[in-house]
């Protein structure tokens, strides 16, 4: 143990002169502790629905989808590149349109997307999601029925349809005819099957056909204007997308899913962000705290400095004292801060304390994704601050006269 140290702990550890420096020191060390702590709990819940989004983003959708005009043989030379890609793991050609859907006196506008069930399944997790009805019948559908149609959860509550039900998609495209001129293309779909993601924008667009339906109607018959492709690993997605580009060439667009959610992610990392920061003020008025508390025990322990100084002691001596002191105090409030955090954030992912309305957030309670970095990372910062704030009562206790303070201590 160094003289420093021993001193400083000294200083920390006995009894003091009035109540009032007591007060502060222990406001310093509950602000740093309440601020870490605060700033872990934030930091892992928001963490925790950013992880949430994105798994039911990710569940819905391909990790590239590669969009573009594609008959029957440009779809094989497509097959052919992803095949040549060792990061593939599956594929799956789409028909995408845009269209309204009409049922019993409302319309909603959807976004068609057809697809086979057997190849999307291997590119995500869209059959999981089917809460009502079946899959299997937008392939086979009953001999003289329309064609299936599976509706997003929240579609089909705005069109008042269910399973069973008979809608017509409307084609904003039309159809060239020989005496009327342009008129809207219209076809009947009977409702098999619900979905619910857990991701609104989804639910609430979406449906979903066979490709051979969908390509009828929107003018792609046999072939397709997207194919969605899963990666071994998500990762890879930006390097793998770069490759496509430069080997299908313009022709094609080719979009990640974090490209086709760049906003969302925009604004989740950008919350994120602004909470940090605010949060953070805590931190930086405890360390103000602790200043003062510096400050204050520089005059109180006036004499005991000049005591030393006379003794020997030189400037930095005096100033590693302080620094000591500052450094006792930021490392118990941190300490105390993670522990209080990360108990917080275990609680509140095992028991649900904060219950959500799920017809709302689709969970019941509050999703906590806890990491190693954002733990590392605010108590490096708050550490960094604590000992900033001790930097002016180290200089200002080294610079007292010894004579001065032996004199008027």
């Amino acid at each position: 143990m160094s003289t420093e140290f021993f001193i400083a702990r000294r200083y920390l550890l006995a009894k003091r002169k009035g109540l009032f420096a007591m007060i502060t020191t222990f406001i310093g060390v509950a602000g740093v502790a309440l601020g870490v702590a605060a700033l872990i709990v934030t930091l892992a819940i928001m963490d925790g629905f950013q992880t949430d989004i994105k798994g039911k983003i990710i569940d819905a959708q391909a990790h590239i989808t590669i969009y573009g005009r594609m008959q029957p043989r440009d779809l094989e030379t497509v097959r052919a590149v992803l095949e040549r890609d060792g990061r593939l793991a599956a594929e799956s050609p789409f028909v995408l349109g845009q269209g309204i859907l009409t049922f019993d006196g409302r319309s909603v506008g959807a976004v068609v997307k057809g697809f086979e069930p057997a190849a999307e399944a291997g590119v995500n997790n869209l059959s999981k999601s089917l809460v009502r009805g079946s899959w299997a019948e937008l392939s086979n559908p009953a001999p003289g029925a329309p064609p299936a149609l599976v509706l997003g959860e929240e579609l089909a509550k705005s069109l008042g349809a269910w399973p069973g039900d008979e809608i017509v998609l409307v084609s904003p495209q039309g159809a060239a005819t020989a005496g009327a001129g342009l008129l809207p293309k219209m076809k009947k779909f009977r409702v098999v099957g619900l979905v619910r993601t857990g991701y609104f924008e989804f639910d609430n667009t979406m449906a979903y056909c066979s490709r051979a339906a969908a390509g009828n109607f929107f003018g792609f018959p046999g072939g397709a204007n997207g194919v969605g492709v899963r990666l071994k690993d998500i990762d890879d997605a930006p390097a793998a997308a770069a490759g496509l580009r430069k080997t299908l060439g313009f022709a094609f667009n080719i979009k990640t899913y974090a490209d086709m959610n760049q906003t969302l992610f925009a604004a989740l990392k950008l919350e994120k962000f602004v909470m940090s920061l605010v949060l953070a003020l805590i931190i930086l008025v405890a360390t103000f705290n602790i200043a003062s508390n510096l400050l204050m025990m520089s005059v109180e322990k006036l004499r005991d400095i000049g005591i030393l100084r006379a003794m020997g002691a030189g400037p930095a001596f005096i100033r590693r004292v302080f620094f000591w002191e500052g450094n006792l105090i930021a490392l118990t409030g941190i300490t105390i801060g993670v522990l209080l955090g990360v108990g917080i954030s275990v609680f509140l992912a095992v028991y649900p304390v904060l219950e959500l309305p799920s017809d709302i957030y689709y969970i019941t309670k509050v999703p906590v994704d806890l990491k190693l970095s954002n733990i590392l990372a605010t108590a490096a910062v708050s550490y960094l601050l604590c000992m900033l704030s001790a930097v002016y009562p180290a200089l200002r206790a080294s610079r007292v006269s010894p004579v001065d303070a032996i004199r008027y201590g």
